[in-house]
């Protein structure tokens, strides 16, 4: 059994374990502290599946924050995204920080959708395909803007009922919306 004789502190939050003298491994410092890594502890078999128990939940950790730095995700969409092992822990961890909120995604995600010109079935299509669960996303859709409100001043910039439906507003905002000169009205454009 392998005592371990050395703990060295590596760049980027890394640490060289030493075993019986000899290099073994750099793990990151994370995994070392909850893997209970001291100089002198015997390197038994127990302690080792810790280690590699706190070393599959800190790579699913890191993957995770790397996917969430360019735009936030839907709980089932980040769990889509990662490797099983470690998977759990990973979201219950970023759960538990903040970092992970469906409904706070969801409303951000619609705002943005709505930004650009998509209707309320169009958004609610759109989120639930990117997992967040249903109270959310109508949470969220309710938080915005009225649908109605966005038709009007799309159509007052001479967006078409055409245009719009294809952009998934309602058959009702479409009919309310003001129709420019020169645009077909609603029932012509079926």
């Amino acid at each position: 059994m392998k005592t371990v004789t050395a703990l060295r502190e590596r760049a980027r939050g890394r640490v060289e374990v030493e075993l019986d003298g000899a290099p073994w491994r750099t793990l990151p410092m994370d995994v070392v502290v909850r893997g209970g890594l001291v100089v002198g502890k015997k390197l038994e078999r127990e302690t080792a599946r810790a280690l590699a128990r706190e070393l599959r939940r800190s790579r699913a950790l890191h993957d995770a924050v790397r996917v969430l730095r360019h735009r936030d995700l839907s709980r089932g969409a980040l769990a889509r995204s990662l490797p099983a092992p470690g998977r759990e822990d990973a979201l219950a961890a970023l759960e538990q920080s903040g970092i992970l909120d469906d409904r706070r995604s969801a409303v951000g995600r619609a705002t943005a959708l709505a930004g650009r010109n998509y209707g309320d079935a169009a958004i609610r299509f759109r989120l639930e395909q990117e997992g967040f669960a249903v109270e959310d996303v109508l949470e969220a859709i309710h938080g915005l803007e009225p649908e109605l409100e966005r038709a009007n001043r799309l159509a007052e910039r001479g967006r078409t009922p055409r245009w719009l439906a294809a952009r998934g507003f309602d058959v009702l905002s479409l009919e309310s919306a003001p129709h420019v000169p020169g645009t077909p009205e609603v029932a012509d454009d079926w």
